[in-house]
């Protein structure tokens, strides 16, 4: 893990209140958590911080938030900003990079069928409108369309592009971007797998439950490099029990839950997010008072 920003970063979740709006003092509470925590930085913005369901404003107030925020120790921000709208991203990156941010994310294009040109023009125009570099991403699950090996290699060599947040589960394309590409950072995004994309070759992580185990995550990066398979596999295990319990809640309300139940007040998912299971409260409780879990909670 030697390429730029390597290492481990939570996708960060956002605050909101009771009622669903952004709550600012909701989001100073998470941060005072995720950044007590042995990871590298945060990606603000992003799947995770359910962007999906904020407009612009709201965006720009998270980034703000978050950049006048001081953790006890430094922490690399990188900020998403892809939206489908061209114009919206150029938005959100302009500010993040007044607001002091070290990188900026983006998913392509994602809101109508775009041509393989038409997604690479987008990076292109999104690149050159800051001095950030930039990590592209894949993520076929929410753009619904995987981009072939060739325009990724295409978008990678862009200047600015630094690298990818790949989240799929086609380990054999990541290993050939990560051998086309060696000088580029290699992120993966999918949790309950980290360890068997690292064993490929990735320069680290990205993902939503490093909001609670971020340390957990960091340490089973460091467990792969050191080459000791049985405690990766035991600490994936772990994030492996996690993920399935989310996967009966919900991610998204099931994370809120997890850090409610361990003292971070960070509010709920925005509507339309519920919690799927109707025993959901019990069934987190349960994960994250069991010893192998609370084991990795940061203390304050």
């Amino acid at each position: 893990m030697t390429n730029p920003f390597s290492g481990t970063y939570a996708a960060l979740l956002t605050g909101f209140s009771d009622d669903g709006e952004f709550d600012a003092q909701r989001q100073r509470n998470l941060l005072d958590y995720v950044t007590a925590q042995d990871v590298n930085g945060l990606y603000v913005g992003g799947s995770s911080g359910e962007d999906g369901l904020m407009d612009v404003s709201e965006l720009i107030e998270l980034q703000n938030v978050v950049a006048a925020y001081t953790p006890t120790k430094p922490m690399t921000l990188i900020a998403h900003v892809g939206r489908p709208s061209l114009n919206a991203s150029i938005k959100l990156a302009k500010n993040a990079e007044k607001q002091g941010y070290q990188a900026l994310s983006a998913l392509p294009p994602h809101a109508y069928p775009f041509s393989d040109e038409e997604i690479i023009e987008y990076y292109r125009e999104l690149c050159s409108a800051t001095e950030l570099p930039m990590i592209a991403y894949e993520i076929p699950v929410r753009t619904q369309r995987a981009l072939p090996l060739d325009v990724l290699g295409e978008i990678l060599n862009l200047p600015n592009v630094i690298g990818i947040k790949f989240t799929s589960t086609d380990f054999f394309k990541m290993s050939q971007l990560r051998a086309n590409h060696p000088d580029k950072s290699l992120f993966f995004g999918y949790d309950e797998i980290a360890g068997a994309a690292a064993l490929l070759g990735t320069d680290g992580g990205i993902g939503t439950t490093y909001n609670i185990l971020g340390s957990l995550y960091t340490a089973l990066f460091k467990a792969v490099e050191a080459g000791n398979i049985e405690r990766a596999r035991e600490l994936q295990s772990i994030s492996q029990r996690f993920v399935t319990d989310l996967l009966v809640t919900g991610v998204f309300p099931g994370m809120k839950l997890a850090l409610q139940h361990i003292g971070v007040d960070c509010g709920p998912s925005r509507k339309p997010f519920t919690v799927k299971s109707a025993d959901g409260s019990a069934l987190i409780k349960r994960a994250v008072e069991r010893p192998d879990f609370a084991a990795w909670i940061a203390k304050s």
